[in-house]
This record gives structure tokens, C-alpha cells and sequence, in this order.
């Protein structure tokens, strides 16, 4: 078991201890405020209850669920435990989906469906998790203990006398699999389990007996001991000389840049790669899947690398360097542009989670990013010729061309005003699609949250997500921007979010079908039926909750509609409707569509 057990009289965290800023990670769970009583009264002292109190104490006040009979008795326990909230969902894929964005904020999250039906329907959404090292609690309900071992065909199965399909399926997508069937070994099956969520920062599977959780045991009468996890450490050597390594390698280059990626997310290294920006004066940008890991507001940040799709003259900047040093990257098709970018291994010293590696060569082991990082920052050699290179050649985008009074709203002028509605007091969520290169081009001001889920690329994810995100942050206001084929692989799950009583505004954009498809390769299939999009939502309020839609066709119904969103309706769930021309999309898309294409054309190598 690869947990440290901490005192008796150590203390339960608070969510606020484990989420911590916007992309953060969890590492250990911290003292906050201490137990009421070591015991707990015998009709609490069951694996449900047991199950509900580390949730709580890991910081999961919310868990994502779908009922299901082999999960009934699960709920109802999960639902007894004061500090946890159950919101249900309408589909399994929807909650997988909200479970990973409440990790997003909150460091880790939960969803709780039935066997097989439930499991496998939830299984793309863990699978998006496991890409993007979002720690999840993967709960199911199971077959009662009785009919492990015999030859009986149960519901909800493929119709074989093997429990195990659903768990081979998800040996695949997550970092450890608990099928809990006898009380003696369920402590420790479920502590296992979540630890090793938490320090492997990836999804956990946790199956259950149906007949399990309301049986009292001697082991779940006392609270749970609290979660002490061992931190990963690094080899001081090797740290002495990857930094020694660096520096020589970044103090003879004349203009090197810094390029920060997803993975600082999992190292939790974000703080230790600002710290380097300091103190280097490098220019910093950042990959597209790690905006908003890096404060946009830093006076050396020159934008969003993303080769021939990067934000205005920061490509130039970045492919120009001697030097650039990468920060956890994922060099993939999608943010290589179609392996389409201009970098040369032996000028990057790129850095990963728990390993450097300098050019071509050397290469450090056990060497932890963020320790590296701080390592670095403080023998590096400041050199801001590359911010100065950016600053010199930078010209200020212009704004998009004035709409006539009543003309059709085109797609830059709606982002220009989404642009004006972000604060500190926002987030914004990206739908797969053409909103992910509009949103990347967002300013970000100090504290405005960014989301979008870029290795895994799944449509519809942003529905779910807005509704864990949101219920994560409830402090917050949630933008999301979401295009029509995207919203209709998930769209049930608006009615939750109207039930929890969410504030979140939602744009979706309507122009008729797959847009980024389209750009990748076009055909029939990429057009999609129209919906009455607003007419879908108020048929989901039904007069339930707060909830205010509108449909904007133009500049001015734009302008009056987020004027109503923040002001009027501030405090209700407010979806806009726009519609915009099938052929409006951004440059990027165009660019980008183009490239990815050609990688996926390629002929097969001569045998």
C-alpha cells in the first residue's frame, strides 16, 4: 500500500486545502480542522460511510452520479454523510464528464454509476481524465458478493457468466482498479485506490458489492485515519547537475525563449516556472492545452506557441530562438499543427514531470520539474533580448471590420465582446472546435480561469465539464463557448445545471454543423440538423430554477443579451443562442485544418 499513515489525532482538509488555484494538482492531503470524535455511532460505521468520509476529507464535497440498482445502496449512503453532495446526472458520460471538470479546480473528483451499463457508458469520459492526468474516483455499483465465483448470467451484462468484462476495460484508462467484494479487505482497497489517484494524479476504478455498503464492520467505527501520501523527491545529484547542465547550455545562447506546456499541471510546477521567467527575462509563452497555467499579465508573456497557428509574432519569436526550453510539453499531431513545427531538438532542453533532457543529449532521472525549475532560476543568466525582439516587432491586433446596423454577427465580433466580459471573477470553458483557437486568442486577466481538453479532443466534453467545473467553483462565473455539434452529443445535462442552481453562461454556436471537421475533411456527414436551441432549454426549464435564454442574429441583439446575462440575470443559468454563417470560422482553424489534413493523407512508408 503506498500510503503513510499520519497521527490519530491529525485533522480532515477542507476542499480548499486539495484543490487550491485554478490547474492545480494535489500532492498531500493537508490539516484543516480536527475530528469532532475518533468514533463514529454503529449505524455510520459502514464501507458506504467509510467510502463518503474520504471522499470528504480529499477535498470532494460533490460527487457526479447516475443511479442504477447495483448502486442504490451505495447512494444512500454516499448521500447520509452531511459534507457530500450528490447531483445527479443524465447520462454516465455526462458525469464522468463533470467529474473531470471539477478536478480541473478542485484537484480531484468523483462519479458514482452502476455495472457495466454504467461503466462502460462513463468509460470515455475516464479515458479523457486519464489523458489529461486529472486524478477521478471512478465508483460502481457491482453484482452482490454471492455471485462472484459461479456460473450465473446477470443483468446488465453481456450476457456471460464473467464479471470481468467491465474491468478489463477499465485496466486500460485508469492507474488502478479495486473490485471490492468481501468487507475485510475494503479499507484497504479503497485507501489504496485513492492514494494512488492522488499521487499517480490519474483515474481510479473502485467496484463495489450492491449487498456491501449498509453492513456495519468494526473497521469503519472510527474516522478515517488521515491520508498522509510520500512526496516525490528528487536525486539532489542529479538536480545539481541538470541545473549545471542548463545553464551552461542557456547562458551562451543570445535570445532563448520559455515555453510552458500541460504536464507543469501534474508537476505542479507552475509557480516554479514563473519564478524562472523572473528571474531569466526570457520571453514566456505558453502551449495551447497549458493556458491559463501561466499568468498572461506577466510583463515578459508574448502568447500561445502553436507553430503556424500561434498568436500573433509569438511563433516568430519562439522558431527564431537558439535556445527555448520547454516545460512538460505534449508534442502531439494536434499542437504540433500536423507536425508542421519549426523547433530543432538539439536547441530545446526539454523538461518532463520527473526528467531532463539537454539537446541531444545529456539526459537526468529523478529529477522533479518544479525543483529543476527553482534550481535553474537561480543560476540563470538574465537575458530579455528575446521580449525585446517580440516587443520591437509587435504590432497591436486591430479590430474586427464593424458590423452594419442588423447585419449578420460574425464570429470575431462575438469573441471581442466575450473578451470585455472576462474578470477575475470568470472562467472560461472550450468547447473541441473552432472555439478553441477563438479562446486561445482571449486575453486572460489575473485570475480568470481557462480550460479546454486538448490530447483527448472529445465533442460534447465541455458540457459536462461546465457543469463539474461550475459546481467546483460556485463563487465564479463559468463562460463557456460551445459549438451546435459539440452541444448535441451532451446537451441533457443543462437541465443539472439549471437544478443546481448555476450561473453559468453558455455560447452556443450555431452554424449548422462540425466545423472543424469540415476544415479537416468535408462531406454530408459533417451537417447536422438544426436544433430550436433556446426553445431546447426553456423545454428543460420547464419554470424550474433560474434560467434565461436568448437568440442573437446580430451585433446589437448580442450586445442586449450579455447586457441582460450580467446584469439582470447575473445570478441565473443564461444561454445565448448565436447564429453565425457555416463558413465563418477563424483564420486558425483554417490553417490549422489544412495541416492536420495532410497528416492524416499521408500515403503508407514503401515496405
Amino acid at each position: 500500500m503506498d500510503t503513510k499513515i499520519g497521527s490519530i489525532d491529525a485533522c480532515n482538509p477542507t476542499h480548499d486545502d486539495i484543490g487550491g488555484p485554478p490547474n492545480g494538482g494535489v500532492s498531500t492531503v493537508q490539516n484543516s480542522s480536527p475530528l469532532h470524535s475518533i468514533t463514529v455511532s454503529p449505524c455510520d460505521a459502514t464501507l458506504g460511510r467509510y467510502l463518503a468520509r474520504r471522499l470528504v476529507e480529499i477535498g470532494v464535497t460533490d460527487v457526479f452520479s447516475v443511479p442504477g440498482d447495483f448502486n442504490l445502496t451505495l447512494l444512500d449512503h454516499l448521500l447520509a454523510e452531511p459534507s457530500l453532495k450528490l447531483i445527479g446526472c443524465c447520462n454516465e458520460l455526462n458525469a464522468g464528464y463533470a467529474a473531470d471538470g471539477y478536478a480541473r479546480y478542485r484537484g480531484v473528483g468523483a462519479c458514482v454509476v452502476t455495472f457495466t451499463v454504467g461503466g462502460l457508458s462513463v468509460l470515455n469520459a475516464i479515458a479523457g481524465a486519464y489523458s489529461e492526468n486529472l486524478p477521478l474516483i471512478c465508483i460502481v455499483g457491482g453484482p452482490n458478493s454471492n455471485d462472484y465465483g459461479t456460473n450465473r448470467i446477470l443483468h446488465h451484462t453481456i450476457g456471460l457468466p464473467d464479471f470481468t468484462q467491465e474491468l478489463r476495460c477499465f485496466q486500460a484508462v485508469t492507474c488502478y482498479q479495486a473490485v471490492i467484494n468481501n468487507l475485510e479487505e475494503a479499507h484497504e482497497l479503497i485507501d489504496t485506490a485513492i492514494s494512488t489517484a492522488l499521487k499517480e494524479s490519474k483515474p481510479v476504478y473502485i467496484s463495489i458489492s450492491c449487498n456491501l455498503p449498509a453492513i456495519p464492520l468494526p473497521t469503519f467505527s472510527r474516522h478515517p485515519v488521515p491520508f498522509m501520501l510520500t512526496p516525490k523527491v528528487s536525486n539532489q545529484m542529479g538536480i545539481d547537475a541538470a541545473v549545471e547542465a542548463a545553464a551552461e547550455f542557456l547562458n551562451k545562447a543570445v535570445k532563448p525563449v520559455l515555453v510552458g506546456g500541460p504536464k507543469m499541471r501534474v508537476a505542479k510546477a507552475a509557480d516554479a516556472f514563473v519564478e524562472l521567467a523572473d528571474a531569466s527575462g526570457y520571453g514566456l509563452a505558453v502551449m495551447p492545452s497549458a493556458k491559463g497555467q501561466v499568468p498572461e499579465h506577466h510583463k515578459h508573456f508574448i502568447g500561445t506557441y502553436w507553430g503556424a497557428v500561434s498568436t500573433a509574432f509569438c511563433a516568430e519569436i519562439v522558431e527564431s530562438a537558439d535556445a527555448y526550453l520547454f516545460a512538460g510539453p505534449i508534442f502531439n499531431d494536434y499542437s504540433s499543427v500536423g507536425y508542421s513545427l519549426l523547433l530543432k531538438k538539439e536547441k530545446a532542453i526539454i523538461v518532463q514531470p520527473d526528467r531532463v533532457t539537454i539537446g541531444n543529449g545529456p539526459a537526468f532521472g529523478c529529477v522533479l520539474m518544479k525543483d529543476f525549475l527553482s534550481g535553474l532560476a537561480k543560476r540563470i543568466k538574465h537575458n530579455n533580448t528575446s521580449y525585446e525582439n517580440y516587443h520591437r516587432i509587435f504590432v497591436p491586433e486591430g479590430k474586427p471590420l464593424r458590423d452594419n446596423p442588423n447585419e449578420p454577427l460574425r464570429v470575431n465580433v462575438l469573441f471581442q465582446h466575450i473578451q470585455n466580459m472576462l474578470s477575475s471573477e470568470t472562467a472560461v470553458l472550450a468547447e473541441t472546435g473552432d472555439s478553441w483557437f477563438n479562446c486561445q486568442k482571449l486575453k486572460l486577466p489575473e485570475g480568470c480561469g481557462y480550460e479546454f481538453q486538448m490530447q483527448y479532443g472529445s465533442i460534447g466534453w465541455s458540457v459536462g465539464a461546465t457543469l463539474g467545473y461550475a459546481q467546483a467553483m460556485p463563487n465564479r462565473r463559468v463562460i463557456a463557448c460551445i459549438g451546435d455539434g459539440s452541444f448535441q452529443v451532451t446537451a441533457q445535462d443543462v437541465s443539472t445545471m439549471i437544478r443546481c442552481g448555476q450561473k453559468t453562461i453558455i455560447f452556443l454556436i450555431n452554424n449548422g454543423g462540425y466545423s472543424i471537421e469540415v476544415e479537416i475533411h468535408d462531406g454530408p456527414y459533417n451537417v447536422i440538423k438544426n436544433w430550436n436551441y433556446t426553445a431546447f432549454v426553456d423545454a428543460i426549464h420547464n419554470g424550474e430554477g433560474k434560467c434565461w435564454t436568448a437568440k442573437v442574429r446580430c451585433e446589437e441583439e448580442l450586445v442586449k443579451a450579455i447586457n441582460t446575462a450580467t446584469n439582470e440575470e447575473k445570478d441565473s443559468f443564461c444561454f445565448i443562442e448565436v447564429i453565425v454563417h457555416k463558413d465563418d470560422t477563424s483564420k486558425e482553424l483554417l490553417e490549422w485544418g489544412s495541416r492536420v489534413s495532410a497528416a492524416n493523407s499521408r500515403p503508407p512508408n514503401p515496405q
